[in-house]
């Protein structure tokens, strides 16, 4: 059975669960907001906004009572946590204030209790950084607790371009190319004892700082994980010191996977692009999926716009390796260069030969690296998990070259 096959046949199986489990949850939500009193409470996600207009987004939701995550919590506890997020209520259609730049708004939920709407505004929200959307429930229910808030991001003026990433299997070690691994780690671990790619904190620093160290360029989280897992991944954000920005996920339907997969990331990168029409970036993604397609995709469509594209190699599958090489043949023909490789340092080297980062950085980068890894001895080793560590590859413009070894 060829690679497609498989993942074809887990889509097909996970398609038919979440089916069935959409089928009884419909039914038996209707008797649960009936006989369960628990309060709802408005979340408010990371938005960004553009010199007219502000993307705000949150959720209307049970209050679950989920404690914040503790290296020493048990699989167990890391367990039951995972269920109440997977088991989550909605409100659906619930009417929420939005006051922004002094302006009050009324946004109205879905039917799954999500809040997504673009604000107009009278001028821009400041000189760059991030502004506080207040959100306050308003009819539906009684609130849990006081209003929320929606943190926007506006780029500031300093910015010499933006960056686009994954999360999954790029930031955030997740397996989604292994379904049993995958799941173990959504199900078992938290937060505070998931690993990051090694080095991939001070790389991403070093993007956010820019060649001369203080371009604060923005940095957007595009992922197809769920919203229920909204706090879990940024919890790891702030606990592995990985720049914030807005995060850009999606509603927990595994129905036509792939299709929504595709769907979700072009649309939401082409939404950034077209907020900031001047502004280039650097794409980062990893192999497992179809990021490679979808960022080809973005340079096609955006002549002149992507600076250039990294991909992290997780799949070890020669057959997708020559892929991606056909497809960075492709990205080559546009003046780009797209970058497959094992190792966050290699990218690093990239970008600091094209400028966009200081060289200086390196070093960081490569300590990082080693300490992730667990070979400095500087960072307490996260329980539960192992990294991986291979070879550095590096497939740039359709042709093998290295950056020199890791260390």
């Amino acid at each position: 059975m060829s690679v497609d096959e498989r993942n074809d046949w887990k889509q097909n199986l996970l398609g038919l669960a979440a089916a069935a489990y959409g089928r009884a949850r419909s039914a038996t939500r209707r008797i649960e907001r009936v006989i369960d009193r628990d309060p709802y409470h408005v979340v408010g996600y990371r938005g960004y906004a553009s010199a007219t207009q502000a993307l705000v987004l949150g959720r209307v939701l049970q209050f679950e009572g989920i404690e914040p995550a503790h290296p020493e919590h048990s699989t167990w506890r890391n367990l039951i946590h995972a269920l109440k997020r997977i088991e989550s209520d909605p409100l659906p259609f619930a009417v929420v204030g939005a006051k922004l730049a002094g302006a009050d708004h009324e946004l109205v939920a879905d039917d799954e209790g999500f809040l997504r709407q673009w604000l107009p505004l009278a001028a821009p929200l400041g000189s760059g950084g991030w502004d506080p959307a207040t959100l306050e429930l308003r009819s539906g229910a009684t609130p849990a607790m006081h209003n929320a808030t929606s943190p926007i991001l506006t780029p500031p003026a300093s910015a010499k371009f933006g960056v686009i990433s994954d999360m999954d299997d790029t930031v955030l070690q997740s397996s989604v190319t292994n379904f049993l691994q995958a799941a173990r780690l959504m199900l078992l671990e938290n937060a505070r004892t998931r690993l990051p790619f090694p080095g991939v904190a001070a790389f991403y620093r070093s993007l956010v700082a820019g060649p001369d160290g203080d371009a604060g360029n923005p940095i957007f989280y595009v992922s197809s994980s769920p919203w229920n897992l909204y706090d879990v991944i940024t919890d790891f954000i702030e606990a592995q010191e990985i720049p914030e920005g807005p995060l850009l996920l999606r509603d927990w339907d595994l129905r036509g996977l792939r299709q929504r997969h595709l769907h979700h990331k072009s649309t939401h990168i082409a939404e950034i692009l077209a907020a900031y029409p001047e502004m280039q970036f650097v794409l980062v993604g990893d192999s497992g999926q179809e990021d490679p397609e979808i960022y080809t995709g973005m340079v096609r469509e955006n002549p002149g716009r992507i600076l250039a594209v990294y991909i992290r190699n997780v799949t070890r599958d020669p057959a997708r390796a020559a892929a991606i090489g056909e497809l960075a043949a492709e990205v080559k023909r546009a003046g780009i260069s797209m970058v497959l490789a094992d190792d966050t340092l290699a990218a690093a080297r990239h970008a600091a030969e094209h400028g966009w980062i200081s060289e200086s950085t390196l070093g960081d980068v490569g300590e990082e690296k080693r300490a992730d890894e667990g070979a400095s001895g500087t960072k307490v080793e996260t329980p539960g998990v192992e990294t991986e560590q291979s070879e550095t590859v590096v497939v740039e413009d359709g042709e093998t070259r290295g950056f020199g070894t890791a260390d």
